[in-house]
C-alpha cells in the first residue's frame, strides 16, 4: 500500500516558489492559438510581459533575453476551468490538501477550479469561504469557492446566501446529496435569483438509491451487487427542472449520467428554462461493464452506466444539450479505497487525465472536433457560472491553458501530483495531455512539475 503523504510535509514544501515560475518576458515561439468562434487555429508568436499579453504576431527574437518556450504543434487557448473538484481541506488533508489539489489542476493542463462545499465542516461560511481564498491567493490557479445550499449540508435550513455571495461565494450547491425538501429548493432558487447566482443540484433520490453501490440493471444482477436505478437521477433532475421553470432560477445538474437525464435537460432547454449540466470524463469513456473486476475505483455516484447512456452523453455533447465537461475529482486515501466494493467510498481523481481522456475518448474517437471538445473546458464553464471568460488579445492577462494534442502517454497515477492515487485509468494509454499552464503573473510546464 503506498505510504500517506503527511499533511506537514505538503504545507513545508509546496508553496508557489518551488513549483510554479514568474511570467514575466516569456515569449511562446509558434503557439497555435485556438479560435473557437472561428473554428481555426492561427498559428503566431505570443509575448507575455509582468503577467500580460503584450503582443501576439511574428515576433523578432534576435535580441530577446527573456524565457523562449517553442510551442510548434501545441494548442494555446483561454485556461481550463474545472467547475466541480473536491480538494478536501477543511478536514480530509489526508486525502488532499488544497495546495496539493492547485498542483494537480496545474499538471492537468487547468487554471481555474470551482472547490466543492462537502468538506469537513461543510463550506457554507464566510470563515472557510475567506481561508480557501486566501490560501490559493498567491497561486497560479484561480480558486472560485462554492458553498453549500444548506446549513451543514443537512437539508434543514438555507445558508446566508446574501453573505456568502459578498464573501465571493460563485455558486451553491450541496454536493453529494439533492435538497430534499421541493419548497427548500424553490426558496434557495428564488433568492439566488436575486444575486443572479447558480444553484448547483447533485440529482439523486436516496429512497430509491437506497443502498446501491453501482448502476442497477444487467450487470449488477450478474455481479450480485445492489444497484442504483436511472430513475434516482432523473426523478430529481426533473424536480429541479420544474422548480427552476416555476421560479425563474437558475439550476445547473452535475455529473448527469443518464440517457433519460439528457433527453429531461433537452427538453427543458427547448422551453428556455435556465438549466444547463456537465458530464465527466469517465461517463463518457466508461460502462458498467468494466465492474467484472470489482475495482473499488470504478465505484462512483453517479455511477458508470450502461453503453446506451454513454452514447445519449455523446449525443448531448454534440449538440450542445450538455454544456461543460468537469471532472468531480474526488480524492480518498488509499486505505478507504482498498477495501471490497461495497464497503469503498464513492469517488475518483480526474483533473490529470481529463485532457487525454477528452481528446482520445471524444476528439480521436470522432465523436466532436478539438474546438467543441475544448469549448466545454476551456469557454462554457466561465459562461456556466457568469464568470469573465479568458481571452488571448494583446493587453488582456494572461491566462492560458497549453495543449500537446499529439503526444502519446500511458497513465501512470503514482506521477500524478495529487495526494491520492484512486484512478480506474492507470495503464490506459491515452493522446493528448498537458503542455503547461499559465495565469496570474506565473506560468508552469508540466515536464518540469
Amino acid at each position: 500500500m503506498r505510504k500517506k503523504l503527511n499533511r506537514n510535509y505538503i504545507r513545508a514544501h509546496d508553496p508557489v516558489s518551488d513549483r510554479l515560475k514568474v511570467a514575466d518576458n516569456v515569449l511562446l515561439n509558434n503557439s497555435g492559438i485556438v479560435d473557437f468562434n472561428k473554428k481555426k487555429i492561427d498559428t503566431r508568436d505570443i509575448l507575455i510581459r509582468d503577467g500580460k499579453i503584450a503582443d501576439i504576431g511574428t515576433i523578432e527574437v534576435s535580441d530577446f533575453n527573456g524565457q523562449r518556450i517553442d510551442l510548434s504543434g501545441k494548442l494555446v487557448m483561454p485556461g481550463l476551468l474545472d467547475m466541480h473538484v473536491h480538494f478536501r481541506e477543511p478536514g480530509r488533508e489526508d486525502k488532499e490538501t488544497l495546495l496539493s489539489g492547485a498542483l494537480s489542476a496545474v499538471n492537468g493542463g487547468f487554471t481555474g477550479v470551482c472547490t466543492m462545499p462537502n468538506t469537513q465542516p461543510a463550506t457554507d461560511n464566510r470563515e472557510i469561504i475567506e481561508y480557501i481564498q486566501r490560501t490559493l491567493s498567491k497561486h497560479l490557479v484561480d480558486v472560485y469557492p462554492i458553498s453549500a445550499i444548506t446549513q451543514g449540508r443537512k437539508g434543514e435550513n438555507i445558508v446566508e446566501i446574501a453573505e456568502l455571495v459578498d464573501a465571493g461565494v460563485i455558486a451553491f450547491s450541496d454536493d453529494g446529496s439533492a435538497v430534499p425538501s421541493p419548497l427548500l429548493l424553490r426558496r434557495a432558487l428564488e433568492y439566488s435569483r436575486m444575486f443572479d447566482i447558480l444553484i448547483i443540484e447533485h440529482c439523486e433520490d436516496p429512497t430509491l438509491a437506497g443502498n446501491g453501490v453501482m448502476h442497477e440493471g444487467f450487470m449488477s444482477s450478474k455481479l450480485g451487487m445492489p444497484g442504483i436505478p436511472s430513475i434516482a437521477e432523473e426523478l430529481i433532475v426533473a424536480r429541479d427542472i420544474m422548480l427552476a421553470q416555476y421560479t425563474g432560477g437558475k439550476i445547473h445538474i452535475a455529473h448527469i449520467s443518464t440517457k433519460g437525464s439528457v433527453e429531461l435537460v433537452r427538453r427543458a432547454k427547448a422551453e428556455n428554462v435556465a438549466v444547463t449540466c456537465e458530464v465527466t470524463p469517465h461517463h463518457f469513456s466508461l460502462t458498467d461493464q468494466e465492474l467484472v473486476s470489482y475495482d473499488s475505483n470504478l465505484k462512483m455516484n453517479p455511477p458508470l452506466r450502461t453503453q446506451s447512456d454513454v452514447d445519449a452523453v455523446i449525443k448531448g455533447l454534440q449538440d450542445g444539450t450538455i454544456d461543460v465537461i468537469a471532472t468531480d475529482h474526488a480524492p480518498h486515501a488509499d486505505e478507504e479505497k482498498d477495501v471490497e466494493f461495497a464497503r469503498a467510498p464513492f469517488g475518483i481523481i480526474g483533473l490529470e487525465t481529463a485532457i487525454g481522456l477528452t481528446i482520445t475518448n471524444l476528439v480521436k474517437a470522432q465523436k466532436l472536433d478539438i474546438f467543441d471538445a475544448f469549448r466545454k473546458l476551456a469557454i462554457e464553464p466561465y459562461r456556466v457560472l457568469g464568470l469573465d471568460i479568458p481571452e488571448i488579445k494583446s493587453g488582456a492577462n494572461a491566462n492560458i491553458s497549453i495543449v500537446d494534442h499529439e503526444i502519446e502517454w500511458t497513465v501512470d497515477a503514482n506521477t500524478f501530483k495529487s495526494q491520492s492515487r484512486n484512478t480506474p485509468f492507470n495503464g490506459y494509454r491515452l493522446q493528448g495531455d498537458s503542455f503547461g499552464v499559465i495565469n496570474n503573473k506565473q506560468y508552469a510546464i508540466s515536464s518540469e512539475l
